[in-house]
């Protein structure tokens, strides 16, 4: 098999795990009410899945980094297609709950095969482009995913949403066991020595460069369609036509920063691209008196959102090559830690302002204390180049 189509099946599972992700927050409504319990309640899936996701896949990736990366993504695909089935067939919320957390881990540990099997597919100056491809299967499944996930339900019930996921697991796991060639692990690297990785100054504080990063995206982002009703004054529908067209810049980014990684290199692309995002997120509220602008900057700043995201993963590739499983699967952890904790103060700022016209600024500031998270990286990371030269 051709390995740019097998770059596209490896999005393709993507595309599926993460719209069981992001489908939930969707329909939150809809399952509280079949349900029985408040959506505060319900609300607590997404929090057992991002549990689940942060604290399992680093687990069960460090376990099996040795292992073929075929074998790998089977495994992982074989469990998402369970938890699938256990979604479908729950009638109450614990052994929904618990089919959140057979999907937020197979979902995890699929997504760093992809990224390591990706890698392991192109020749070194390919890597950038084949990341920003996998990156695609998320933006995609924001794109299409949860709207066709929407539908679904309002033409039959939730519960179809994961019949239809499990099905199509499935058939990608066959499909994959018939085409994918065999992908190596990590190199047979002692486990002391790949975490000691995790203690290099360039990789920790890449890390909290994905920490700040992440963190601030979800100071605005958790609350947009309320900045965008209460702030720029729009209405449900063309909210509903802007958030399509975010997602559209955001399909368009992941590309466009796998290109540039390959074309300029991981550091200059996460450093231009995060000067981007801290720009518009400081100009968002000066123009909140003219809708047209104020979009444009959304589009902006979702734009250099995506483009840093193959940036990022392609850059811990680069850094930590005998580890790079662990460290992207702590990297992934570190999203959902970021999202949730921007979150929680993007909330605590609007509460206190009672108004979200604030919170652009505030994850502005938190933003660039991700670029100079990155600028220590890079600076570190030079250093020991020139001390591995000498």
């Amino acid at each position: 098999m051709n390995n740019r189509w097998t770059i596209y099946v490896l999005a393709l599972g993507v595309f599926l795990t993460a719209t069981s992700e992001l489908v939930v927050s969707g329909i939150l409504p809809v399952l509280a009410d079949d349900l029985n319990i408040t959506v505060a309640l319900a609300g607590q899936l997404v929090t057992v899945y991002s549990l689940a996701f942060a604290i399992g896949t680093p687990v069960v990736v460090s376990l099996t980094s040795r292992i073929d990366r075929k074998k790998t993504l089977l495994g992982s695909l074989a469990a998402f297609v369970l938890g699938s089935g256990l979604s479908y067939a729950s009638t109450d919320i614990s052994l929904l709950m618990a089919s959140r957390v057979v999907l937020g881990v197979s979902s995890g540990v699929y997504l760093v095969g992809a990224f390591g099997a990706a890698a392991k597919l192109v020749p070194p100056q390919r890597i950038g482009s084949a990341i920003g491809t996998i990156v695609l299967g998320f933006s995609m499944a924001m794109i299409l995913g949860v709207p066709i996930g929407i539908a679904i339900t309002q033409w039959l019930d939730w519960r179809a949403i994961f019949a239809v996921l499990g099905m199509l697991s499935l058939l990608m796991t066959a499909v994959m066991y018939r085409l994918l060639p065999g992908i190596e692990g990590d190199a047979r690297v002692p486990f002391k020595r790949q975490f000691q990785a995790l203690g290099s100054a360039v990789i920790v504080s890449g890390l909290f460069l994905t920490l700040f990063r992440e963190s601030g995206n979800s100071v605005l982002f958790t609350y947009l369609t309320t900045f965008m009703q209460d702030i720029l004054r729009m209405d449900p529908a063309g909210i509903g036509v802007a958030m399509l067209v975010f997602g559209l810049f955001g399909a368009f980014g992941s590309r466009l920063g796998g290109y540039g990684v390959d074309r300029w290199g991981a550091s200059r692309v996460i450093a231009s691209s995060i000067v981007l995002h801290v720009a518009t997120l400081a100009l968002l509220p000066l123009f909140a008196g003219t809708p047209a602008a104020g979009l444009a900057l959304i589009a902006l700043m979702i734009l250099s959102m995506f483009v840093s995201g193959p940036a990022v993963q392609t850059y811990f590739i680069q850094q930590a090559p005998e580890s790079s499983s662990l460290v992207l699967s702590l990297n992934t952890s570190i999203v959902h830690v970021g999202l949730a904790a921007g979150a929680g103060a993007g909330g605590v700022l609007a509460g206190a302002a009672s108004t979200v016209y604030y919170n652009p600024w505030l994850a502005g500031a938190i933003v660039a204390l991700g670029l100079a998270a990155a600028i220590v990286s890079f600076s570190l990371g030079r250093k020991r180049v020139a001390q591995t030269a000498g």
